[in-house]
Order: C-alpha cells, then sequence, then structure tokens
C-alpha cells in the first residue's frame, strides 16, 4: 500500500484562513500604533486612552503575537516544519498579552464582559494552531 505525504484540501483551507487572520491582527497592530483615524474612530476617548497607556512590554507581546502568528501562517503554506515553533512563539505573545488585557490593564472595567471574549478567542485560535502544526508535521505534511 503506498501513503503519500500531500496534505489534505482540509489542511490548505486551515493555513489560508489562519494566514488571512493573523494578516487582520497585524493590520490592528498596525493601525493601533500609528494610531490612524480609521482606528480611533472605532473608540470612545477613555478606551483609545486605556490602549495608548499600554506599557512596552505589552505592545511587544502584541507585536510578537501578531506578526509570528503571521510568519507562523506563511511557514504553515510553505509546508515547513519550524511553522510549529514559529506558531509556539506567537502563542507566547498572545499568553502575555490576554494576561496584560485581562488581569493587569482596566479593559473589563472599560470594555465591559465581552472585553474577554476576544482575548479568549484569539488564545484557543493561537492554541489550535500550534497544535495543528504540530500534528501536520507528525503526518509529514511538513519538510
Amino acid at each position: 500500500m503506498t501513503t503519500t505525504n500531500k496534505p489534505t484540501i482540509g489542511f490548505w483551507m486551515i493555513a489560508v484562513i489562519a494566514f488571512i487572520w493573523n494578516l487582520m491582527g497585524a493590520y490592528m497592530y498596525i493601525i493601533q500604533k500609528y494610531k490612524t483615524e480609521s482606528f480611533e474612530s472605532q473608540y470612545t476617548s477613555m478606551q483609545l486612552e486605556m490602549i495608548y497607556s499600554m506599557p512596552a512590554w505589552a505592545t511587544a507581546a502584541f507585536a510578537i503575537a501578531v506578526f509570528g502568528g503571521v510568519l507562523g501562517s506563511v511557514t504553515l503554506l510553505m509546508r515547513k516544519k519550524i511553522a510549529a515553533s514559529i506558531y509556539f512563539l506567537s502563542l507566547i505573545g498572545i499568553i502575555v498579552q490576554m494576561i496584560y488585557n485581562i488581569f493587569i490593564s482596566a479593559a473589563i472595567e472599560v470594555y465591559g464582559p465581552g472585553a474577554i471574549v476576544m482575548p479568549i478567542m484569539v488564545l484557543v485560535i493561537g492554541v489550535f494552531l500550534y497544535t495543528y502544526s504540530k500534528k501536520s508535521s507528525i503526518k509529514g505534511w511538513l519538510n
């Protein structure tokens, strides 16, 4: 019986969706960092004050999370084993940023209980992409 290491259509769908998802995160980082009008129009002055007072270490974690996610997605699309390691670094960035957003900042007071939904969703997707890339490597889909 002959086996193949060709990824399934599901692999490619997940890889493309992951790339788009992570590009959206990088876009959000960039418009936040450059304080664009489109970014600022989405928030109240109190929310913007909280966002712009984020400490450098939390901003760095945000950058590692999103740009690591983009790079992880690119390497996943290229079918490279390093995707799992890059997604792991991105996941660390997600966790550090989530700790800041939920436990240190006043996000829940400023945004309400809904402030916890997006960080949890980002964390779940980050864990999924890390474990999926590891499983893809085990299946021989990544070189």
